[in-house]
């Protein structure tokens, strides 16, 4: 980025980062952003902790925020759909308000924003791809196409396949990953498993998930 871009940034200090919590507190719900983004062309679909509640069909646990991830190229049809709020980008402890064009392209992560009440409502991660195959950022020699990485719920609400959703939380094993993991594992059925099996084991060699799975 410039060095105009540089200066806009926020660095987001201890007590501001503890104070994330309440502002996602009003977060949407994967109903509320399904409905908000029916008829769009994109491939789209909810991320996180909430891909495997609604892969096992029930809210396991509270969430801190809603993620969904689209392909990098096709922001623009999604960030359509919320005239009236803003998205902010993000970075390492750093915050870019309103983010421009030359922050979206060195950023991955976007808060849609609540201009009049300060709350964050959607977590909208914009991820590499090839046209319609999807290449993981843990490892860009992982490419599926979107049909493989996708699931839908019965009432079509679009989610990460739960293998892939846990690769991704097999990066760091926060407290709640590890619980994500213990809980989500027993309802994979075989190729599910092997497949997380093979992922892990490129992406994280002799990562401890690999001994349970």
């Amino acid at each position: 980025m410039s060095e105009s871009e540089n200066d806009c940034w926020i660095d987001l200090s201890p007590a501001d980062i503890e104070a994330l919590d309440d502002r996602w507190a009003r977060a949407w719900t994967p109903p509320e952003i399904a409905q908000r983004l029916a008829g769009v062309t994109t491939p789209w679909y909810v991320a996180g902790g909430w891909a495997l509640d609604l892969f096992l069909g029930r809210q396991t646990r509270r969430h801190g925020d809603l993620e969904i991830a689209i392909p990098a190229a096709d922001f623009a049809e999604i960030s359509g759909r919320f005239s009236g709020y803003v998205f902010d980008g993000v970075g390492q402890n750093q915050l870019w308000e309103d983010a421009t064009p030359e922050v979206l392209a060195a950023t991955h992560q976007t808060w849609l924003r609540d201009p009049a009440s300060g709350d964050y409502l959607v977590d909208v991660m914009r991820e590499p791809h090839e046209g319609r195959t999807w290449i993981c950022r843990r490892d860009p020699t992982i490419r599926l196409a979107y049909e493989e990485v996708i699931c839908h719920t019965g009432e079509g609400i679009p989610y990460l396949a739960p293998e892939l959703v846990l690769l991704f939380k097999g990066k760091h094993v926060r407290a709640k990953d590890q619980r994500d993991f213990e809980g989500a594992l027993p309802a994979l059925g075989a190729a599910r498993r092997g497949r997380l099996a093979e992922l892990m084991g490129q992406v994280y060699p002799g990562h401890a998930w690999l001994a349970g799975i």
